[in-house]
């Protein structure tokens, strides 16, 4: 019976043959796919590149890095606000009133701790501000007599003078590093970083060294200052003036004294900088800056603008004057050159001298722009690119406003043989290295 089963049901029974692999099939499938997945990733990547900067702007948003630093006015005294005293402040005037009050002709003798607690109280505005002082290092490489190589250093001091969201940007003199192969930037707290030069002007010799963040830790960062640019334009003479950066040659040295004079000025290509003199004793090696009482710089002290001797007192260079030097360099930007020495013609020497109104070229710079576009001494400028000049301080506003490889055209009144002839030359502004 079984058997009879088995061939009863034999046409059930089959041989499953397997289907054959289309090898061209699934070689267009895996290349569709490929393709698809490049595809998507070029759009993922292309998404990504495009929405990253907005979404970075919305999550984050970034401070901007430009570098502005205001002009300054001529110092005029401050009125306090009309202000309302509080009440308990009112009776305890009025109390005080009913004391008996001392004799208002009273001299009363100052002791020498008096004195000890006025100095204490400067060199105390001195040791805070020296919190954004550093060393500045030039590091080059030499041979001695026998062609051994040697490393040598310049040093100066360098003043911080604020960041742009990247970089601490650090305020020092040019003639320091102009030739250094590396530089190095010591803080307060002893620590040594790289630095590099960011710009530099070849007229004033001031030069703008930038340090990453990201080389500075946190006890760097709470230990250093940003200083303040104040108003010199404010500073008369007699003032106290407090010395920092390396006064004597040494770093984080202070000296105190007063100023002895403010209607000194330098003339240099293109800009006249006003000067003040100390009674602070320096050194020819001396750097660093001037504060007020408030401890604010009020001016540059360099080197180059020093005397001469071993043993001199300091000469600075009004901050206000550099202020936009100073702007310019820290955003990155050349100062145009063109290579003049003005002054302006005054109605006086107008008359006196029988001049044109305008600012008088005093002295035409050799090998610069201004000499090889024909500008002579004893010209005298009384328009540059439409706009009138009749003085030093809009003729050096001018200068500043342009780019190096900027075009500027010039008239001058030259003088002729009876009369004065104008005359146009097109100065096209270079850089001072």
């Amino acid at each position: 019976m079984a058997a009879e089963n088995k061939e009863e049901f034999a046409f059930l029974k089959e041989k499953i043959i397997e289907k054959p692999v289309n090898k061209k099939r699934l070689w267009r499938q895996g290349i569709y796919t490929m393709g698809l997945a490049v595809l998507f990733g070029m759009v993922a990547c292309f998404v990504f590149t495009a929405m990253r900067p907005i979404m970075e702007n919305w999550l984050h948003p970034k401070e901007d890095p430009t570098i502005s630093i205001p002009e300054d006015d001529w110092g005029t005294e401050s009125v306090a606000p009309d202000t309302q005293e509080p009440a308990d402040t009112q009776e305890r005037t009025e109390a005080a009133l009913k004391e008996p009050q001392e004799d208002p002709d009273a001299v009363k003798e100052l002791e020498l701790s008096d004195y000890q607690m006025l100095q204490n109280k400067i060199y105390a505005i001195g040791k805070e501000a020296n919190r954004s002082v550093v060393t500045v290092t030039g590091v080059m490489s030499d041979t001695d007599w026998y062609n051994n190589a040697y490393e040598s250093n310049g040093q100066a001091s360098g003043i911080i003078i604020g960041d742009n969201g990247s970089e601490l940007l650090i305020l020092t003199e040019h003639k320091v590093v102009q030739e250094a192969e590396a530089l190095r930037v010591t803080f307060i707290d002893e620590v040594t970083v790289a630095a590099s030069l960011k710009k530099y002007d070849g007229n004033t010799g001031i030069a703008i060294l930038s340090v990453a963040l990201t080389q500075l830790d946190e006890s760097t960062k709470s230990r250093i200052s940003y200083a303040v640019l104040g108003n010199s334009r404010a500073v008369s003479q007699g003032n106290v003036a407090i010395a920092i950066g390396s006064p004597l040659g040494m770093n984080y040295s202070i000296g105190t004294g007063n100023i002895t004079s403010v209607g000194n000025v330098i003339q240099t290509a293109d800009m006249t900088f006003t000067v003040f003199t100390t009674d602070i004793v320096g050194s020819s090696s001396s750097s660093g800056v001037l504060l007020n009482l408030e401890g604010e710089i009020i001016g540059l002290v360099m080197q180059d603008y020093s005397g001469n001797g071993e043993d001199n007192t300091l000469t600075a260079i009004s901050v206000s004057d550099l202020k936009k030097l100073i702007e310019m360099l820290s955003n990155g930007r050349d100062i145009p050159y063109l290579g003049l020495k003005v002054v302006t013609v005054t109605d006086r020497i107008a008359e006196e001298y029988d001049l044109p109104k305008g600012v008088y070229i005093k002295e035409t710079v050799l090998d610069s722009p201004a000499l090889a576009a024909g500008l002579q001494g004893g010209d005298v400028i009384v328009k540059m690119d439409g706009e009138e000049i009749s003085s030093v301080k809009a003729y050096e506003t001018k200068v500043l406003s342009l780019e190096p490889g900027q075009t500027v055209d010039v008239v001058v009144k030259r003088q002729g043989m009876d009369q004065y002839l104008e005359v146009t030359c097109a100065v096209a502004a270079g850089i001072l290295h």
